[in-house]
């Protein structure tokens, strides 16, 4: 029993960075799923939709600024994907690569620019920033909705995926991009709606992370980009259910490590987890072993 009330806050606190981190990698695995991209940006976006929170919550009441973020940051994604992305569809991937890393260098960059380096305080949002009690755990609300809403945004994503005419165009695109070009699928339209739907998840993803974490700097997306990625991968990159169950992992088990006071080591934890995976089962957990087409 002492053993649980030593490490519930560190448990619930890995189920909502988990959740988090599970917002994000969703993004990496529908983009990889579609494009067979990595997109470097996303960690990136990440951390605009929490820069944008900042600055317009200081202009704007909270009702208002919080969707207008989600918004924005989707609005982003769907920027970035028709200026970075699109002109180079039919390059080899590596151009599209370089292009992805460029685009992560410029938002940070930008960052650095309107904000100095400094590191801005993201506003307290009411309720959700609110400190609870459970099982003698002290911790914020935020900890306790992060999962239930993530996994109900996961449940809503595989609904509109499994049960609607874009879902479907977008299963096919993920399946043979050539052939459904072929068969009159709107590719264009496709990809910008996955690149929409991610970066709205990701939107989201910083509301709550930020609402724990609330120092923004321009390279604070970075790690739980990278984490995210990791998730996406460990899951088996292209599987959203699988991204999901990744990022809840690697978030209780970077918790667990920090609880048990070797907070230096929760970082290289994500890595070493990666190399293993990639060495051990490289298509991870859900992820089908690919087939080259002759």
């Amino acid at each position: 029993m002492e053993f649980f009330h030593t490490n519930l806050p560190h448990l619930l606190s890995g189920i909502s960075v988990g959740g988090q981190y599970a917002l994000i990698a969703i993004g990496y695995t529908m983009v990889y799923g579609i494009l067979r991209l990595i997109n470097f940006a996303h960690g990136d976006v990440f951390m605009v939709a929490g820069l944008m929170m900042v600055y317009l919550s200081a202009a704007l009441p909270l009702y208002i600024t919080i969707p207008l973020v989600v918004l924005l940051t989707a609005l982003l994604g769907f920027t970035i994907e028709k200026v970075a992305y699109k002109p180079l569809r039919n390059s080899p991937r590596m151009s599209v690569m370089i292009s992805a890393i460029g685009v992560s260098y410029l938002l940070q960059n930008l960052a650095l620019y309107i904000t100095g380096g400094l590191n801005q305080n993201y506003p307290a949002i009411p309720w959700i920033s609110d400190t609870v009690t459970i099982f003698g755990a002290v911790t914020k609300r935020v900890t306790i909705i992060t999962p239930f809403l993530t996994i109900a945004l996961v449940v809503a994503l595989v609904m509109f995926i499994n049960h609607t005419k874009t879902g479907m165009a977008m299963r096919a695109v993920a399946k043979d991009f050539e052939t459904s070009q072929l068969m009159g699928i709107k590719i264009n339209h496709i990809i910008s709606m996955t690149f929409v739907v991610g970066s709205l998840l990701a939107g989201i993803g910083s509301l709550l992370y930020f609402s724990n974490y609330p120092g923004v700097t321009p390279t604070v997306g970075a790690m739980p980009g990278l984490k995210a990625f990791v998730a996406a991968v460990f899951g088996g990159i292209g599987s959203i259910p699988g991204a999901v169950i990744g990022a809840f992992i690697i978030g209780i088990c970077e918790n667990i490590i920090k609880g048990a006071g070797l907070t230096t080591f929760s970082d290289a934890f994500t890595f070493v987890l990666l190399i293993i995976i990639l060495v051990a089962k490289p298509t991870g957990l859900f992820g089908e072993k690919a087939t080259d087409k002759v």
